[in-house]
């Protein structure tokens, strides 16, 4: 009995089939939006210290309300001497 066959005799399932795909959907296209995020490493051989790209002045926050994002000084000193 097919999937379709079963929603078609037994009505009170559509709905519960329709939250459940949504949920599926949801889920599946936020796991492909976190996939190109700084913050999530896929690949640890190719670049095995992801955290050294990540640029202090962008905000890496979903939401940042009033706040200034400034560089840190003993950061920039330990970074330039390293280089």
């Amino acid at each position: 009995m097919g999937v379709f066959q079963l929603l078609m005799k037994k009505k009170e399932l559509i709905p519960l089939a329709v939250f459940i795909t949504f949920a599926a959907v949801g889920a599946s296209s936020f796991a492909v939006y976190s996939l190109g995020k700084s913050d999530v490493i896929i690949d640890r051989k190719r670049n095995p210290e992801p955290w050294e790209n990540v640029d202090p002045n962008v905000p890496q926050k979903l939401v940042t309300i009033n706040q200034q994002w400034k560089p840190i000084e003993e950061l920039q000193k330990i970074r330039r001497a390293t280089k």
